[in-house]
């Protein structure tokens, strides 16, 4: 009899041995992901198919840009996703931290809109175009200028925004800096006018219907990503969440409820540089 209650004993011990590992591993599986309220509808996407798989994601929403870099640095988060590839660089070297991106999302483009132009080919000699005045919305303005053909920048453009750096102007093109809410309010007044993709919706623009020149998934450092601690970017769980982010399904998602204004863009992370 003694036996028996001592093997009952060892049994009941096994069995919270056993329960608290498996406890522990659905912890392992709870992501903390950090992101602006804009991303939302995106991840509650994410966290739906991802609970297929037993991962639990919480959202933790920020209202500014720079709370989601460092919380992930502080390890208050797990990963967060609200960036592009060009401010997470800059970012990271700004603030000396040890994070790094695990997978690519989508760009939302910037465009060059017109009320009396349906090509940038026909915007005459002279014409005025308006561009965000902050450096790095300049700087994204005037690499879409040169892509479409209207200037021509240096070899070593740094992407810092400042008109004096073109050094091409064939049409002799007159540039005029305003604060990037205002872009849209402009169009009467000028040939075209360069407007940030936030910016363009909240203005009842579809950017790939109504720009007449449009940034595509080639615009590499506005490419947004995922981001974690350096040290954990082949975690498991989290390049399964890239791996759920980069289906089809949810590409179409985000075409869907963004009406087509955000472009799906799933790359490999050497090709933005990393």
């Amino acid at each position: 009899m003694k036996k028996i209650v001592t093997l009952l004993s060892l049994l009941v011990v096994l069995g919270s041995v056993l329960a608290g590992c498996n406890q522990g591993s659905a912890e392992d599986k709870v992501v903390k992901v950090g992101l602006n309220g804009s991303g939302v509808p995106i991840w509650e996407k994410i966290k739906e198919e991802a609970k297929k798989e037993d991962i639990q994601i919480e959202l933790v929403e920020f209202a500014d840009y720079v709370r989601p870099n460092l919380a992930l640095a502080d390890g208050d988060i797990d990963l967060n996703a609200f960036q592009t590839v060009s401010y997470f660089d800059a970012f990271i070297k700004e603030h000396d931290l040890d994070l790094a991106p695990i997978g690519t999302t989508l760009i939302a483009p910037m465009g060059i809109y017109s009320e009396k132009y349906k090509d940038v080919g026909e915007i005459p000699e002279g014409s005025k175009i308006a561009l965000p005045k902050e450096a790095t919305n300049m700087g994204r303005a005037l690499l879409l200028l040169e892509k479409s053909g209207l200037i021509g920048l240096p070899e070593n453009f740094d992407g810092n925004g400042s008109i004096e750096k073109i050094t091409k102007n064939p049409k002799n093109l007159k540039f005029e800096p305003i604060v990037a809410a205002q872009t849209p309010r402009v169009l009467p007044d000028v040939a075209a006018s360069i407007i940030n993709n936030g910016v363009a919706v909240e203005a009842g623009f579809t950017p790939v219907k109504d720009a007449i020149f449009i940034e595509d998934d080639t615009a590499k450092p506005y490419i947004n990503i995922i981001a974690a601690r350096a040290d954990e970017t082949d975690k498991e769980v989290y390049q399964k969440i890239v791996k759920i982010y980069q289906q089809e399904e949810v590409a179409n998602h985000i075409r869907e409820v963004y009406n087509d204004s955000l472009i799906p863009t799933f790359v490999p992370l050497e090709n933005i540089g990393w």
